[in-house]
């Protein structure tokens, strides 16, 4: 890993696996009586929030606290942003403040980069969501759901599982992160979608694509349904919501096609009876809830190691001091 997490796409398998194994040791935390390490005691992350969030901030909220480290939220709404202030000043002001990571979700694509590239703050910067590009520790932590259920075991990747992520892929920050994450696990990844929702460019993504759902469910290990983001349409990408379902839609008929050892996610809020329907969301085969648990663990490791806690890791197998990010850089 890098100093910073702002895209899958750089992350080796090295790095993904170190990850998805330190949330393995990171889990058992939830099962203690007290769930506290001290391992960023004294260490201070900023939750600097742009857009509306309930489950990512709280999730990385938990993970933090459950880690000792020092919380800040910094919501735009109300503070200096809504009166004008660049990214850089509020950036220089955490600075000034003695940030050590600064957890960032913003609309516009590219916006953590350009954090983690400027001189304007000296910590860790972790991508919370930027625009329609990408959201790294949402795909981490799909990929570790995956892996507990698919291939579980520390040191384990994805290799030859087939993978479906099904709808508004145009819009989707979590699709982007997943197709270039679960690749690197070795995973074989197919993009289900309208064609007005499949992005210009895809061809060079290492996926495969698809039009036609019902063709594609009966080889899959695990089913990903995505959010429709009305809220980022400017046109009407399909007739009606109808339609969609028809065609894209996973109801009871399309989940009894799937494997019998196959899951079936979706990254939050869902639309229930369009993208998905409740009793399919509800049934013993869905890992939505249990992505929204395994959500803090993702966030500890990575926390844990972009800010290389000085703490020994919870298996007495692991080194006592923990691996700094610039050791597993590309």
């Amino acid at each position: 890993m890098k100093r910073h997490l702002v895209s899958t796409a750089d992350l080796t398998l090295d790095d993904a696996l170190l990850i998805l194994d330190t949330a393995e040791e990171m889990a058992q935390v939830s099962t203690r009586a007290v769930k506290k390490l001290p391992t960023l005691r004294g260490r201070t992350v900023v939750n600097l929030f742009f857009e509306d969030s309930t489950r990512t901030r709280t999730s990385f909220e938990v993970a933090e606290k459950r880690l000792s480290a020092d919380v800040i939220n910094f919501s735009a709404k109300g503070s200096s942003v809504s009166k004008g202030e660049t990214l850089k000043d509020t950036a220089l002001t955490l600075q000034a403040m003695g940030a050590d990571a600064v957890v960032i979700r913003h609309g516009a694509s590219g916006a953590p980069q350009r954090l983690a590239e400027s001189d304007w703050l000296h910590g860790s910067v972790v991508n919370a969501g930027d625009g329609t590009h990408e959201h790294p520790t949402q795909a981490l932590l799909d990929a570790f759901t995956m892996r507990r259920h698919l291939n579980p075991g520390l040191g384990r990747d994805l290799n030859g599982r087939r993978i479906t992520i099904v709808g508004d892929v145009l819009h989707s920050r979590v699709a982007r992160s997943n197709v270039h994450l679960l690749h690197t696990l070795g995973a074989e990844v197919t993009l289900v979608a309208p064609p007005t929702l499949v992005p210009y460019g895809v061809e060079s993504w290492p996926c495969a694509v698809s039009y036609d759902l019902d063709a594609v469910l009966p080889k899959s290990d695990a089913v990903m349904m995505l959010r429709v983001q009305r809220e980022r349409m400017n046109a009407a990408f399909f007739p009606t919501q109808r339609e969609y379902s028809l065609r894209y839609g996973l109801d009871a008929k399309r989940a009894a096609a799937l494997p019998e050892h196959a899951i079936v996610m979706h990254p939050g809020p869902m639309v229930r009876g369009m993208e998905i329907a409740s009793e399919i969301a509800d049934s013993a085969r869905s890992t939505i809830v249990e992505q929204v648990t395994n959500g803090v663990s993702i966030r500890m490791a990575v926390l844990y190691l972009l800010l290389g806690g000085s703490e020994p890791a919870l298996s007495p197998a692991r080194p006592a001091e923990p691996r700094t990010t610039e050791e597993h850089s590309k």
